[in-house]
């Protein structure tokens, strides 16, 4: 199957409650918006994009929780990049790769090829980079 690249620009933005329960659905909508763009469920780029999301929404409701304030998830297509950022309303917690804290870090850095941590008005986001689409996608 041949995926048929959405054009430059197109994204995809949600906000979530800063829950288990918002992390699994984060995970899930990511899932379903790669669909429509083309990568089937089961797919080497859905499966690490579902990973990768997963990890980064956990850890904004684990460490980036504000009482009362969700938690943001964006994709954004950047011709073969697929941009992926979660922004969580604590801005005071850095995360880090090391220690248990950054386990599942460790994980977002092997898996895409570039992470971050870039401040906002309120909070923060952290985000991760995903290219070469194309190798990804089965025939």
């Amino acid at each position: 199957m041949t995926a048929q690249f959405p054009s430059v620009g197109a994204q995809f933005r949600q906000l979530f409650s800063a829950t288990p329960r918002g992390a699994r659905l984060a995970r899930r909508l990511a899932a379903l918006q790669l669909e429509e763009w083309g990568f089937p469920h089961g797919c080497g780029i859905s499966e690490t994009v579902r990973s990768v999301v997963a990890e980064l929404a956990v850890n904004a409701v684990t460490h980036g929780r504000v009482p009362g304030r969700d938690f943001e998830l964006v994709l954004l297509w950047q011709g073969e990049l697929l941009r992926i950022e979660v922004a969580d309303a604590c801005g005071e917690r850095r995360p880090e790769v090391g220690g248990a804290v950054g386990h599942g870090l460790r994980l977002v850095a092997a898996l895409a090829d570039a992470w971050g941590v870039r401040g906002r008005e309120i909070g923060k986001i952290v985000w991760a980079e995903v290219s070469g689409m194309k190798g990804w996608v089965e025939e």
